[in-house]
């Protein structure tokens, strides 16, 4: 049971009872910031009063006449008509039956009717993931996590970046590192790609081609991007694997650009399209955008945006009710004309949405960490999971939100101790199972009925919000409101068990309620967790 939903329609059927016709979205109920005020409070009888004609205390007055009580124990008016709402203790306590019995089901959604493809990461396959990359990788993930567990249909797509300039220096520039191996004097081209990484390629090129690249061909360029693109995909998926994160699919930019796909977009795009000094433009600025945009160059090659295009036409055409692709900031100004772009063709502007991950920084106390260990450019993301964990890493990129710039603590990702916010959050569940383990001979009952100290009540109000919690974050795509709940679930839980005493083998009664409400605790930790890719750990 969920108390908003619970209280809402009570006061929805009080209302009807009036004689006003309102709907569930038009009841809002908040949490007094004076916990002697109530559990819940509403502004209703302020909002439609006058759509009744009565003031608002006397219409707060009739809602309270017309309202059924059970599960409350009390209604007060307050103010100029606000209305706060005490729920009774059994109502609470019916919270760990519901948790208990749901389990590793106790927050998700209904399935909904809509597929959702959720695009994130994309690197170019030319080098190591970096921390930007790694920072979107964990909230695109936790994105879909999130959408999963409220009942949305996910797709997880990669688009791999395999054409174009970028591919090209990095052929040339493995290339030289291959001619190195064989004791050839050759540098990676100034404006190519330095990083050592391209060493260990260039090793593995030679074990599979041994010296029959060597030679200055255009059929061996090939080889080097086509290769180069294969081999740093492969360690682009097992960086990603290794932190949890995982695709559906991958695409390619080289797949969008054969059989002629680009130049029919471009063909049905010819009503928007003109000439300008030999280049091909857009008229994005007739719809969202603040200018038209080039797609075809002078030279007559495309800009990224017209393949970008079929790219998300082709996604649409496999039957999507929303594209969301999660970029860098440095993206802002590509949302409105890619939105232009899908309203040519009858797409609503809200077909797609994006979600825009600002910069990331590690910091070793008031120093910024730039420079890779290994590679000699900046730090990666295989780096930084080595060193601080997994579990540390996905937490802190998602604990703040993505239009936030990140600072990332080094240090306090290492600490073991209830600053570090994941470590606070993993401990709080390791220390639910092992109260569990010790007190598993008294057993649970999970009617709960002996729950009444405060800071018991205080964790009962904050588990059932977990649900409402889930739907309210899949909505919004702010995984980082997950990591908000589970720090105050951390300190709620250790408020509860520091304050009461959780195995009383003199009272076995409050024992059994108390070890219930540890594991309703326990399973909605771990469920929070879990939504963002961090483990539950039961010992620490």
């Amino acid at each position: 049971m969920n108390i908003e939903t619970f209280l809402k329609n009570k006061i929805l059927h009080a209302i009807k009872k009036i004689g006003l016709d309102i709907q569930e979205g038009e009841v809002v109920l908040e949490h007094p910031k004076d916990e002697t005020r109530g559990d819940y409070a509403t502004n209703a009888a302020l909002q439609h009063a006058k759509r009744i004609g009565l003031k608002p205390r006397d219409l707060a007055a009739k809602i309270v006449e017309e309202i059924d009580c059970s599960g409350l124990v009390k209604i007060e008016i307050a103010g100029p008509g606000f209305l706060n709402f005490f729920i009774a203790s059994n109502t609470l306590q019916a919270i760990v039956e519901d948790i208990i019995s749901q389990d590793r089901n106790y927050g998700r959604g209904m399935p909904k009717k809509r597929k959702i493809n959720v695009e994130f990461v994309s690197a170019n396959p030319t080098g190591d993931l970096h921390l930007g990359h790694a920072r979107c990788a964990a909230i695109g993930d936790s994105i879909c996590r999130l959408y999963e567990f409220a009942g949305y249909e996910i797709t997880r797509e990669f688009y791999v970046n395999d054409a174009g300039a970028q591919v090209n220096k990095m052929g040339a520039s493995l290339r030289a590192r291959y001619l190195n191996e064989f004791g050839i004097d050759a540098s990676v081209p100034e404006d190519g790609y330095h990083g050592l990484d391209l060493v260990d390629i260039a090793k593995l090129v030679k074990e599979i081609h041994g010296d029959k690249l060597v030679a200055d061909t255009e059929a061996n360029m090939k080889t080097f991007i086509q290769e180069g693109i294969r081999l740093e995909l492969e360690k682009i998926k097992k960086d990603l694997a290794d932190f949890r994160v995982t695709f559906d699919l991958y695409s390619f930019e080289t797949d969008v650009r054969k059989d002629g796909k680009v130049e029919k977009t471009l063909q049905d795009y010819r009503e928007f399209t003109y000439l300008d000094n030999g280049a091909t433009f857009l008229r994005t600025s007739a719809f969202l955008d603040d200018k038209d945009r080039p797609v075809v160059k002078s030279d007559g090659s495309y800009t990224y945006l017209m393949p970008d295009i079929t790219y998300h036409l082709e996604k649409l055409s496999r039957g999507y009710d929303l594209l969301v692709d999660v970029l860098g900031a440095d993206h802002h100004g590509y949302t409105n004309r890619m939105r232009s772009a899908l309203m040519m063709k009858g797409y609503p502007a809200e077909i797609i949405d994006f979600e825009l991950v600002q910069v990331v920084r590690l910091m070793k106390g008031d120093v910024e960490v730039k420079m890779s260990k290994r590679g000699g450019t900046t730090i990666t993301l295989r780096e930084l999971s080595e060193e601080v964990g997994v579990d540390a890493t996905r937490y802190f990129f998602v604990a703040r939100a993505a239009t936030s710039h990140l600072d990332f603590d080094y240090d306090l990702a290492l600490e073991r101790s209830s600053s570090n916010p994941v470590y606070y959050a993993q401990y709080a569940h390791a220390r639910l199972c092992k109260l569990l383990e010790t007190g598993a001979d008294i057993g649970l009952d999970i009617s709960a009925k002996n729950l009444r100290e405060s800071s018991e009540i205080n964790l009962l109000k904050h588990l059932q919000e977990f649900p409402i919690t889930i739907e309210s974050c899949a909505k919004t795509r702010e995984p980082y409101k997950v990591a908000t709940y589970i720090q105050k679930l951390a300190g709620l839980t250790h408020a509860f068990y520091t304050e009461c005493r959780v195995i009383d083998r003199d009272n076995p009664e409050l024992s059994q309620s108390r070890l219930a409400l540890c594991k309703a605790s326990q399973i909605v930790m771990r469920n929070a967790l879990n939504v963002l890719g961090v483990t539950a750990p039961e010992q620490m």
